[in-house]
């Protein structure tokens, strides 16, 4: 039985997609393909042909998601990497020079030295979820931007009386939006009797209501459930860097802040309530606190803490339990 040894980068843009194909870090054949779905679909059929044993690319917004949802379904063994991963790669390889093929080509480079995990595609119906919760988001800031300048127009003496109407009206049509989106992911979950399951999970979490709950969902439901805790940490961007070197050079640790922004606002607020209200949650900060940390980082430190019991309940199926995550030794101390 022949072992595949090749490789593919693909570098996507746009409106292309270039694709470099390596074998054994050897350049085999190389090809620009459009960005639609006749594009994905001619490349599909050229991937197939070469039965690569990774095919890689960078997660690249909104552009990425498409190509390897159709390239997942054909067969192929996709792997979605961080482009900050690709980033250092290149930095590696001391590679000066950047162009779309030179990229695709260290794409098929770093799937041939670092053989990353192969990436799944999501349900239709995780996705219209992940969808659905981040355009709620985006109405929600501009809502809370709309009632900031009706406040501001409010402070203001002779304020033109259409202005107060047109702004309030905005807020009335933003609510309906957001609610009206909100009932449709109500729908998505109750069809799903596990997503269901795992909303009412996660609602047992202190500080999280139905609203906040299904905007975590919505992202964590993206995820395979193959990931471990730190590996989700790390993927919401709530991983510690430490800047340590010798005896010179000790810098403060701070969190990297590079993976998913959504996780990280989601954890937010239920980690600041639970610091107020639950015990344990409470014990543990205060502890930090007492041991030096910045209230900051003690509450980053909750978030941490918080995103693990989250994860655990869509992974595991169960409950929300905060005397699995803090220790009851920090009561003592209390």
């Amino acid at each position: 039985m022949k072992v595949m040894t090749i490789s593919v980068g693909l570098d996507v843009a746009a409106r292309s997609v270039v694709m470099a194909a390596h074998d054994a870090g050897k350049p085999v054949v190389k090809g620009s393909f459009e960005q639609s779905p006749a594009g994905h679909a001619r490349l599909a059929a050229q991937l197939l042909k070469l039965a690569p044993a990774y095919v890689v690319m960078e997660a690249t917004g909104i552009y990425h998601l498409d190509l390897a949802i159709a390239l997942d379904r054909a067969g192929l063994p996709v792997s979605v990497i961080n482009p900050r991963s690709a980033k250092r790669f290149a930095q590696l390889k001391l590679k000066g020079s950047k162009t779309d093929s030179i990229d695709a080509g260290l794409l098929a480079d770093y799937g041939d030295a670092l053989r990353p995990p192969r990436w799944s595609a999501p349900s239709p119906e995780d996705l219209a979820l992940r969808d659905l919760g981040r355009q709620i988001n985006r109405l929600t800031s501009d809502r809370t931007r709309a009632k900031n300048r009706l406040h501001a127009l409010n402070a203001k003496q002779g304020t033109y009386a259409l202005l107060l109407d047109d702004e309030a009206d905005a807020i009335a049509t933003l609510e309906r939006r957001i609610e009206r989106l909100r009932a449709a992911m109500r729908a998505l979950i109750d069809a799903d009797p596990i997503r269901q399951s795992q909303l009412k999970h996660m609602i047992a979490a202190p500080g999280v209501a139905e609203v906040s709950a299904m905007a975590l969902l919505a992202e964590l439901v993206m995820l395979p459930t193959t990931m471990k805790a730190p590996q989700v940490s790390r993927h919401a961007g709530l991983d510690v860097c430490l800047n340590q070197s010798g005896t010179s050079v000790y810098g403060a640790s701070r969190i990297s802040k590079g993976g998913n922004a959504y996780l990280r606002a989601g954890t937010y607020m239920p980690a600041l309530v639970a610091v107020r209200h639950d015990p344990l949650a409470k014990a543990f900060y205060d502890q930090l606190v007492r041991r030096g940390k910045k209230k900051r980082q003690a509450l980053t430190a909750v978030m941490r803490k918080y995103l693990t019991g989250l994860w655990a309940c869509i992974r595991n199926d169960e409950s929300f339990d905060t005397s699995k995550l803090f220790s009851p030794e920090h009561l003592k101390n209390a």
